[in-house]
């Protein structure tokens, strides 16, 4: 799942290497106990004006070896509220990614509805490699540099160019030392096992978006004795890990940017920018084009384009700002707003969601070698699908010479978890919806909520009175909607109307999903 980086996210693969899930790769090995965490003064002010604590717990590099070289994963907590006799216990929450971070996630409990968060201890954590967490995985702090090579590869050149740039991330990362070695999945879901020993406690609650949705399919797998109530929301398809589900999001991706394209027709007498959705497409790649031969400030040429609207097909909250934008641009030559909109999505000299997320995927299962596959698949899937498929593929390349093995993905059963709360916009892009689907298929103990027409990725907690009240009847009683016989949804929620030109005002039923959720969420969106 690509970053909105550079095209640098969501998340966020080759025809044959179709990647069978292989079997359940964690090694028994020694078991590990790691120290109570000693809370303190979070740095971040939000946390602190939410009354969080913040501390590090310290986990083996190796877990093969776990009194050899140790990592620091920076974990947050905010308590529960209600008395000790209606106390839940602890809910992890991760953002996704790979490659987010969730350390402010602990402020996620105060949005869920009737006070249902009130129960828990809500614990947000930075993954290892990522953000506070020590080492934090670096390799190139500009390598999303300003107007970069056309992503499409339609000359030899352009395509050497991005073939040397992949290669030379890659050969970056192998600098990282052991930690490019032990980033799987399997290791992060082992770090949220020992994050649970060091919050001295049987069992975990989680609340998982997007690739988090992975994360706990995986810990459901390994570990279900210690699940209690699980919310997946934007459900990963463990069936496509994780070539072919980059090449599945081109797809829907194209999809999502012609429904934004139809709003702003919709909207033309705000936006100015064309009265049909194809009207508007083909002012769009025309302004592709014409940034391709002259960047917009000398910063924002075809790539930075691509990347700065990629978020519209993640959620419809981001479609005024874009449109506005893109009128803004066609109409009086404003160049700061398309920047500020990169920007504010690939800060720059930061690297290191991008780094975590090749790092994760790259190990997570062995990618297809040949470029010649690459280029074949990602040829084919362009002609149907032009938006983002030589972007995400140039996002995923340096997987091809990843300096690190590569292990086989766990194969996924949840069986053994008790209950589980599943939820799917049906036209999400970044997560497709027969990820839940097949989620439904392997933990026969879930329900699914499905939102049909719905395009926002990992939307739970936004507004949707339907849907969030669900959650909340879920943490706090655990009720769950009846599983109906087949393999479709449990239920459905009607998705929350498109925007207004205005904003989203249209859409204030309850507060929207929080600012920390959004933030997290949108900066770490592949």
């Amino acid at each position: 799942m690509r970053k909105v980086v550079t095209a640098a996210m969501a998340a966020g693969l080759l025809i044959g290497l179709s990647p069978a899930v292989g079997a359940a790769t964690a090694a028994p090995g020694p078991v590990f106990q790691p120290a109570p965490v000693q809370w303190g003064k979070c740095e971040n002010a939000n946390l602190q004006k939410a009354g969080a604590e913040c501390g590090m717990v310290s986990v083996p590099m190796d877990y093969a070896d776990p009194a050899g070289e140790q990592v620091s994963l920076a974990v947050s907590r905010i308590k529960h509220t209600v008395p000790d006799d209606q106390y839940q216990g602890v809910m992890l929450v991760n953002p996704g990614g790979p490659g987010g971070s969730g350390l402010t996630l602990s402020m996620l409990g105060a949005y869920v509805p009737k006070g249902a968060g009130a129960a828990y201890d809500w614990i947000g954590f930075d993954p290892r490699g990522v953000g506070s967490s020590r080492p934090a995985l670096s390799c190139d702090p500009n390598y999303f540099s300003y107007d970069r090579p056309h992503y499409v590869p339609t000359a030899a050149e352009l395509e050497k160019a991005w073939l040397d740039r992949s290669e030379g991330y890659a050969r970056a990362c192998g600098n990282n030392g052991k930690l490019i070695e032990h980033i799987k999945t399997t290791d992060v879901v082992e770090d949220m096992d020992s994050i649970r020993k060091a919050l001295g406690v049987e069992q975990i609650n989680y609340y998982g978006f997007s690739y988090g949705t992975y994360l706990g399919q995986v810990y459901g797998t390994l570990h279900p004795d210690r699940m209690r109530r699980v919310v997946m929301d934007g459900v990963v398809n463990v069936e496509d890990v994780w070539y072919d589900a980059n090449l599945n999001q081109d797809v829907a991706f194209d999809r999502n940017i012609k429904i934004f394209f139809d709003w702003i027709a919709k909207n033309d007498a705000t936006y100015h920018l064309g009265t049909t959705g194809a009207d508007v497409e083909k002012l769009y790649y025309e302004q592709l084009a014409k940034l391709d031969q002259q960047p917009a400030g000398d910063v924002i040429g075809s790539d930075e384009w691509t990347d700065l609207f990629l978020n519209a097909g993640y959620s419809q909250a981001t479609w005024d700002s874009r449109a506005k934008a893109f009128s803004g641009w066609v109409h009086n030559g404003d160049w700061e707003s398309l920047k500020k909109i990169y920007d504010g999505a690939n800060p720059p000299g930061d690297d290191n969601g991008f780094s975590v997320y090749l790092a994760v995927q790259c190990t997570d299962v062995k990618w297809p070698q040949s470029w010649q596959q690459w280029s074949k698949d990602n040829w084919e899937v362009y002609a149907k699908a032009p938006f983002e498929t030589w972007a995400n593929a140039w996002y995923n390349a340096p997987c091809r010479s990843w300096p690190a093995k590569p292990g086989k993905p766990v194969e996924v059963d949840g069986s053994k978890v008790t209950d589980a709360l599943l939820i799917s916009e049906e036209l999400d892009a970044a997560t497709p919806f027969p990820g839940a689907l097949e989620a439904r298929k392997r933990f026969p103990n879930a329900s699914l909520i499905s939102l049909p027409g719905g395009t926002t990725h990992s939307g739970s907690l936004g507004g949707n009175a339907c849907l969030d009240d669900q959650i909340a009847d879920y943490l706090a009683t655990g009720k769950l909607p009846a599983r109906k016989p087949g393999d479709g949804p449990d239920t459905t929620c009607e998705a929350l109307p498109q925007p207004t030109p205005e904003g989203m005002g249209a859409l204030k039923v309850r507060p929207q999903q929080p600012a920390v959720l959004q933030e997290a969420l949108q900066s770490n969106w592949h």
